[in-house]
């Protein structure tokens, strides 16, 4: 089992890059645990408490559930990964079941901040992007697929967004293994990426 994790700013492309190196590899020879799927649930705090989340922040993440998750699918264990809503900040009472496979991809923007997480890791990847790129990418998604106004999301991105990813996500490109700049629209860095997993898988 190879365990891949690909971090990155959000907006900065980490999903375009998943896609594409699961397209690259055999069908169904990976599984995806997605970082936004262990945020902590806050169905018991009121709507404007919800509203001051600090989404980019490391103790917004349960890593605890996550690195267990991961230990229990090196054993060959399928996991019942949370199912999490933005527009409700809660989890669901269902959960996701992910089966273990040769590859394992944990994507999300914190992943490397977490020492017991990194230590898990075969292969550390952080996808960069300009910072002009990423909030287009954010204004788009925040807008559409969390409903948020634009305002509100200019001033999510200032408050939160900006300041977390130079304190808590910028700074950890220093533990990548890889780095790919532009994001998904590199995709000679992917390709070369891809050569390597099927490097390790074929040893």
């Amino acid at each position: 089992m190879l365990i891949i994790g690909i971090a990155g700013g959000s907006g900065s492309g980490k999903t375009t890059v998943v896609k594409k190196i699961i397209e690259s590899l055999p069908s169904h020879s990976v599984s995806v645990i997605s970082q936004d799927s262990y945020y902590r649930d806050s169905g018991h705090l009121s709507s404007e408490e919800r509203s001051k989340i600090n989404f980019d922040h490391p103790s917004s993440i349960e890593f605890k559930l996550l690195v267990s998750h991961i230990d229990q699918m090196k054993k060959g264990k399928t996991i019942d990964m949370p199912i999490y809503s933005y527009l409700t900040c809660t989890r669901a009472k269902e959960t996701m079941p992910v089966k273990p496979k040769k590859v394992i991809i944990v994507e999300g923007i914190l992943i490397l901040a977490n020492p017991s997480l990194r230590k898990r890791l075969d292969i550390k990847v952080f996808v960069d992007a300009d910072d002009d790129d990423r909030l287009m990418r954010i204004i788009w998604r925040d807008i559409e697929e969390r409903g948020r106004s634009f305002k509100e999301v200019l001033d999510h991105y200032e408050k939160f967004v900006k300041p977390m990813h130079l304190l808590f996500i910028e700074p950890n490109k220093r533990y990548a293994d890889i780095i790919i700049p532009q994001g998904g629209k590199n995709q000679i860095a992917i390709d070369i990426l891809t050569s390597k997993i099927r490097m390790k898988l074929n040893e």
